[in-house]
């Protein structure tokens, strides 16, 4: 097969190729302790919740992409009755999170198995050097075709500014010929259809739908993406 002439598969990287809780848990539990902070489990709760909502306000365009990574701490030491750097947090907690990584169940098999017959793609909103350190440590780069981290293109998923940049960096683009996968409505999803590219949302947990954000298909596990990408583009 030709693969310039094979169909595109974007695939999101937290939560879909990587597990991103685990890394955050792991990363953040050290910055805590590194800042003289008891990392509980309902302490490590609360920053998750605090983060994902930073992150939503992110794609919405409420907030920049600066001030998620700091104010987070901020918000959380706040919160906790502390007097901490939240930039101090954030340095500390981008270079644990960059240096290790732990595999969402099937992906290495599956990126062996659409290696030669997609071409691939990564697209993610994480940070430039912390995404750059989990891929490294992970293994993957040599699978994809190019990466595109937003904070290297300029713009978030699920801005139409984000995938237009990507867009143009894939010799012979053609919407009708791509699809994305991730874990992420808001993000993921959402991006796909504001691009007119097809969309399959990896659900392992189960979430509810959206009424106003419908992929495609709907996967709930990474096992299901072959078969389907088989029925997709026969």
């Amino acid at each position: 097969m030709n693969i310039n002439a094979a169909p595109a598969v974007l695939l999101d990287v937290d939560d879909t190729l990587l597990d991103f809780h685990k890394a955050e848990a792991a990363a953040l539990s050290k910055t805590l302790v590194d800042m003289g902070v008891e990392p509980k489990a309902e302490t490590l709760s609360r920053y998750s919740v605090i983060n994902a909502g930073l992150w939503e306000q992110l794609e919405e365009g409420l907030v920049t992409r600066e001030q998620v990574l700091t104010s987070r701490f901020e918000i959380l030491f706040n919160e906790l009755g502390l007097v901490h750097s939240g930039y101090e947090a954030r340095l500390l907690y981008e270079n644990y999170l960059s240096i290790g990584h732990y595999f969402m169940p099937g992906a290495p098999a599956l990126l062996e198995d659409l290696y030669g017959k997609y071409r691939l793609f990564i697209v993610s909103n994480g940070t430039a050097s912390v995404q750059d350190g989990r891929i490294k440590s992970a293994g993957i780069a040599r699978y994809f075709e190019e990466i595109f981290i937003s904070e290297r293109v300029g713009f978030n998923k699920p801005s139409p500014e984000f995938f237009a940049r990507c867009f143009e960096r894939i010799p012979g683009f053609a919407r009708e010929n791509t699809l994305i996968v991730g874990d992420s409505l808001s993000s993921d999803i959402r991006g796909g259809i504001n691009a007119g590219i097809k969309t399959c949302w990896f659900n392992p947990k189960g979430k509810a739908a959206r009424e106003d954000i419908r992929p495609d298909w709907e996967i709930s596990a990474l096992e299901e993406l072959p078969g389907l990408l088989g029925e997709i583009f026969p």
